[in-house]
């Protein structure tokens, strides 16, 4: 038999043209079986033309067949159980035939549960020990044998049924689940532990979950009889809601002389009446019990609930009903007032008992006013503010500077946060009437700098006629205890007569940047707040609207509706006898103004947007593209004005806004909507780049640190006068 076996096993081949004994399933040529050879798979075989052709591991990862089986496990050494079921869980995974069996754990069960065979490829038992186990070996209702181990499967989940039945698997019914036979007994005994008669039940986890972390607060006083000065201790009640929990503890005044303790009343429920004497352990209970028998039998009792809670000890504690400022509560028979409490605490009685009135009780003197600190006058030594710091403290410091301010108004690229005005002398000197200056306000520091223009022929040297520094007002006195008043950004404006170290000034106009700035933060300067100016004319001219149209229209006898800024001026100042300032007429003038309007060329603009994107290396227009794609939801190809703008802001374009606001207003129409596919097409200096600049009409640049002419103002040539009459005096009829 021995010699048959090994005939059929094994045969004579030839490797290298050596004669060698081969296994029966090594294959021929090309891996294809030998005539009369069947060969054995080694994993799970698939049927051909269903699904995809990748390979298993592929086509089937994370894909697990799970089968519920228990087996029997023997129990020699106890004479309560025989044997014992345990029920597992038996998963095949698709994707390399491997197994893995787990048992779920099971409370109390004090067997070592979970993982029984961890994943990998189980062999068939013996006499097939060479072969694995493959998808062909499962089904429902019968038994497969793991390492001596009978697993009998009864049942699987719905995605295993479906992947057997499309493999071809005729699925048996599904088994009973037994029952471990121990395990009913016990279940059996501890439902005949269960009482029948009536249970009462405390449940406090609600209460705990809704209110966990609401604490009320309240502020205490205890005026203690036993002290010797009968001083009030100041103290703080903590009510918890989530278990009616009260907790007090002291405030302990610095240098009061006495101990400190971590709490006055540590955290517990505070009974409403101090009893005279301390109840023993176990007088106070949640239930109450009856011994139904007594000591009659066998000297054991029989205990029962006691619905009627016959001789139960009831103890009142404090609510947070109870608690509200100004009530008195006995904590131990010490007596202690709430005086107040915290805003959480005020919405809570609020929202749930309807309680609107807080106030406090007053339980001691209000504190003495502090006494205001006086400091010495100015010794005229060093600055007045470095001065005052050598009173401020014993360890000497320099003056604080308000570094935020700084950061804020330094300059920061084209913005200069510097106001320019053109000034003369207030003089009766023929030789200085005719100087002129540039004073510079530093909005960062609030200092000023003066410098004098360079005009020929007049024997005057210009150049820097005062440092750069802070400038006090004059008419205050020299050496005192008040802080001395400096000039500030609002103290200068186009006609402003201003006095620095004894020299008077009068301010006849200003730059462009100037004027914007103060327009652009009109709640900081009245003289260019067009609505203050509108108002105070308004105030002025209503009762002589029907005059003031005459003139107007006489001011314009060729009815164009515009009239010249020297007549507007000298209107202006006619009907207000002289109550504007030139700054204030200026604003009004400029805001009813007809600008010039200036040819600016679309492929201009474009070509100065491709140079500053070129040099800055930006060349994320498909993500541009994309982005502005994703925002149109309607897909209409254009999108709003301000929502490109943040696109391109949030990309960083290395664009002036001003730059970047023309070119939208250009690729955008009437109803203020971009095209934004034009607009990144025209940007796009890769492939749609623009060669060269177009000579076009541009509106002149005045650069701030050209000192050496006039600052320029804005050129008003024209205003309508028709809109400032109606903002006035409404339309007329």
């Amino acid at each position: 038999m021995g010699k048959e076996k090994f005939h059929k096993s094994q045969h004579w081949g030839f490797c290298n043209n050596v004669a060698m004994l081969v296994a029966e399933d090594k294959p021929g040529i090309g891996g294809e079986p030998l005539p009369g050879q069947k060969l054995k798979p080694e994993y799970s075989v698939f049927p051909k033309g269903m699904g995809s052709d990748a390979p298993a591991w592929i086509a089937f990862d994370k894909q697990v067949l799970s089968f519920d089986a228990y087996f029997e496990e023997e129990v020699p050494d106890k004479n309560q159980e025989l044997y014992r079921i345990r029920h597992c869980k038996i998963y095949f995974y698709l994707e390399d035939d491997t197994i893995q069996v787990i048992e779920p754990q099971v409370k109390n069960s004090g067997i070592t549960q979970g993982t029984i065979v961890r994943r990998h490829r189980i062999p068939l038992p013996p006499p097939h020990e060479d072969q694995f186990y493959t998808i062909d070996h499962f089904n429902i209702n019968i038994e497969v044998i793991l390492y001596a181990r009978r697993y009998k499967i009864i049942d699987c989940d719905q995605f295993t049924k479906n992947f057997l039945r499309k493999m071809g698997v005729r699925l048996n019914p599904p088994a009973d689940r037994p029952d471990d036979p121990y395990t009913k007994e016990r279940q059996k005994i501890l439902e005949s532990m269960k009482p029948l008669r009536p249970y009462e039940r405390i449940d406090t986890l609600k209460q705990f979950l809704e209110h966990d972390g609401q604490v009320l607060r309240f502020f205490c006083v205890w005026d203690d009889p036993e002290s010797m000065f009968h001083d009030p201790r100041e103290l703080v009640l903590h009510y918890y809601l989530s278990d009616d929990t009260i907790d007090i503890k002291e405030i302990i005044p610095v240098n009061s002389g006495r101990d400190a303790v971590p709490l006055f009343l540590r955290r517990e429920k505070l009974p409403k009446y101090a009893p005279t004497g301390l109840y023993q352990p176990g007088t106070i209970t949640s239930r109450t019990v009856l011994n139904v028998f007594g000591k009659l039998v066998g000297n054991r009792g029989r205990y029962i609930l006691d619905n009627r809670k016959t001789g139960a000890v009831h103890q009142e504690f404090y609510r947070d009903s109870d608690l509200k400022i100004g009530a008195v509560i006995n904590v131990w028979g010490r007596k202690i007032i709430l005086c107040d409490c915290d805003e959480f605490t005020k919405e809570y009685y609020r929202t749930k008992y309807g309680i609107e009135d807080f106030t406090p009780v007053a339980y001691k003197a209000p504190p003495p006013p502090k006494p205001e600190k006086t400091f010495p006058p100015y010794t005229g030594f060093g600055s007045e503010e470095d001065s005052l710091c050598s009173c401020m403290s014993l360890l000497l410091k320099p003056p604080q500077k308000d570094f935020k301010k700084f950061m804020e108004k330094d300059r920061n690229g084209m913005e200069s946060n510097i106001l320019r005005f053109l000034a003369k002398l207030v003089t009766d000197s023929p030789i200085d009437k005719d100087r002129k200056f540039i004073i510079s306000y530093f909005l960062s520091d609030d200092t000023i700098s003066i410098f004098e223009q360079v005009q020929q022929n007049t024997g005057i040297l210009g150049g820097k006629f005062l440092e750069r520094g802070r400038i006090k007002k004059p008419g205050q006195e020299l050496f005192k205890s008040e802080p001395s008043k400096y000039f500030k950004a609002q103290d200068l404006f186009v006609g402003a007569r201003v006095c620095f170290h004894g020299h008077n000034f009068l301010l006849v106009d200003a730059d462009e940047y100037t004027f914007n700035y103060m327009e652009k933060h009109a709640n900081e300067f009245s003289m260019a707040d067009i609505g203050i100016i509108l108002k105070k004319l308004k105030d002025t001219a209503e009762p002589r609207s029907r005059e003031i149209r005459q003139v107007f229209a006489a001011a314009d006898p060729e009815r164009s509706k515009v009239i010249e800024y020297e007549p507007f001026r000298n209107l202006i100042a006619s009907i207000t006898d002289g109550a504007f300032s030139e700054h204030e007429i200026i604003t009004l003038g400029r805001y009813y103004s007809v600008r010039e309007e200036y040819e600016m060329d679309l492929h201009f603009l474009l070509a100065v947007a491709q140079e500053q994107l070129k040099k800055n290396s930006f060349e994320n227009f498909e993500q541009l593209s994309a982005v502005f794609l994703y925002n149109d939801r309607e897909k209409c190809g254009a999108l709003p004005h301000e929502m490109c703008r943040t696109i391109c802001k949030s990309f960083k374009l290395p664009l002036a806004d001003d730059d970047l606001q023309a070119l939208l207003t250009m690729f955008g129409d009437d109803h203020k909507q971009v095209e934004y596919k034009k607009f990144v097409d025209g940007l796009n200096w890769r492939e749609n780049q623009i060669p060269a600049f177009q000579t076009i009409k541009v509106k002149p640049v005045y650069l701030e640190d050209d000192l050496s002419g006039q600052p320029p103002s804005l050129p008003v040539k024209g205003i309508k006068y028709l809109p400032l009459l109606d903002d006035l005096f409404g339309k007329e009829e």
